[in-house]
């Protein structure tokens, strides 16, 4: 299996895993939020920080846009939805802080222009998200800029998961299982996809994971994950839809903490006698 090369890392089997903070839209339309969100991301160990670019106008319909909704930008969804859009400046903001941190990001894009907008930052990989999986044109247009591409797999049938290979290919990708829930369930994230998803596609497979907790996002390493990611916060009880199911930077911290401690653990699956057994056998062992 290939790796794929983001930003000059490795990402694959025998790599180590690289973690993505998902900032999203968690930093509430707030530059310095998001910066203190690159922080946690940098000082924690992750390789990324992945945000989210839209269109407004494209993504969401008149009446969308114009349904009731109170937020601390206004009464509408329109109102909403763009205060929670950086501008071409805060952008530029951006990109030269985490090139200061020796941090990558990349992001989401919902919508052409905007796949347009972030390619003049010279990202070192494109993040497709679940909802758009089905979007075969937007799909192109993202594999036509050369880069690599993150594909999540959420609220997919294997039959689209198939179609958006077939549509993009199977080269320079990386596939996450999710599951498309904010929280999601326990009972529902059905980590034994990981190793499927590798043994149908061939292609690198990661884990975006919506969960609440840790345990289950670590387990996915040892399942074969080869790129964690998952959405932070700087505090769950803030406001806004996908803080509830994010990690505070303690728990950024502890995950990737962990992360590489399963990592040292796994071995090489040959069984053999170690060296710090040799002084316990010698002690314990009646027949040799």
């Amino acid at each position: 299996m290939a790796l794929v090369k983001i930003g000059g890392t490795n990402v694959g089997d025998g790599a180590p895993c690289y973690v993505v903070g998902e900032i999203g839209i968690n930093h509430n339309g707030d530059l310095d939020v998001c910066k203190r969100l690159v922080d946690v991301a940098a000082f924690s160990g992750c390789q990324a920080v992945k945000l989210q670019k839209r269109t407004v106008e494209i993504v969401y319909s008149a009446e969308e846009l114009a349904r009731p909704r109170e937020s601390p930008f206004g009464s509408t969804n329109g109102d909403l939805k763009r205060g929670l859009e950086f501008g071409l400046g805060q952008y530029w903001d951006i990109h030269r802080y985490c090139r200061d941190k020796g941090i990558h990001w990349f992001a989401s894009c919902w919508d052409e222009p905007s796949v347009d907008f972030i390619e003049q930052f010279n990202p070192p990989a494109y993040k497709i998200a679940s909802a758009c999986l089905t979007d075969h044109a937007l799909l192109r247009h993202h594999r036509s800029m050369g880069r690599p591409l993150i594909v999540s797999t959420g609220m997919s049938t294997e039959a689209q998961v198939d179609k958006a290979i077939e549509v993009i290919g199977p080269e320079n990708l990386v596939l996450l299982h999710t599951t498309s829930a904010y929280p999601a369930k326990l009972d529902d994230l059905n980590l034994q996809m990981i190793p499927k998803l590798k043994e149908r596609y061939g292609v690198p497979v990661g884990y975006s994971g919506h969960e609440v907790g840790l345990a289950t996002s670590v387990a996915a390493v040892a399942l074969g994950a080869c790129m964690i990611e998952r959405h932070i916060t700087l505090d769950r009880a803030m406001w806004g839809s996908d803080q509830a199911a994010s990690v505070e930077p303690q728990g950024v911290m502890k995950l990737v903490r962990d992360i590489r401690a399963v990592e040292r653990a796994m071995g090489d699956g040959v069984k053999k006698v170690s060296a710090d057994e040799e002084s316990v056998m010698k002690k314990l062992r009646r027949v040799a």
